[in-house]
């Protein structure tokens, strides 16, 4: 795919409701990279998945109980974690938070569903 343009926004874009107590909102991408916010409420869960890009997470809020590669640890405020491309990772929300994943590159499925 050729990506005709880089996208910035303004104070982020509109928040995209992804059900079952998860929604995100883009910061940026180009064809590099993608940042994106991901609000998850108690007990909401990021299943376990796999794809191609590098992943790098920061946890902005909130405690997280995160599986990445079959390891799981407990992460908070402050934390983060790297998930290498083709490796399994998830997450569960323990107490509501934010999580602000980097992509390289970026996740055309999230614009192209």
């Amino acid at each position: 795919m050729k990506f005709k343009k880089e996208k910035f926004f303004d104070g982020h874009s509109e928040w995209e409701d992804l059900g079952a107590g998860v929604s995100r909102q883009f910061v940026g991408y180009n064809a590099q990279v993608m940042m994106v916010i991901v609000k998850f409420e108690k007990d909401a869960i990021g299943t376990l998945h796999q794809h191609f890009h590098s992943q790098i997470t920061y946890v902005a809020s909130g405690i997280f109980e995160v599986t990445v590669d079959g390891e799981t640890k407990i992460l908070q405020k402050g934390d983060g974690f790297f998930a290498q491309p083709n490796i399994f990772h998830g997450v569960k929300c323990l107490e509501e938070g934010q999580l602000i994943d980097a992509f390289t590159p970026f996740r055309e499925d999230f614009i192209n569903p």
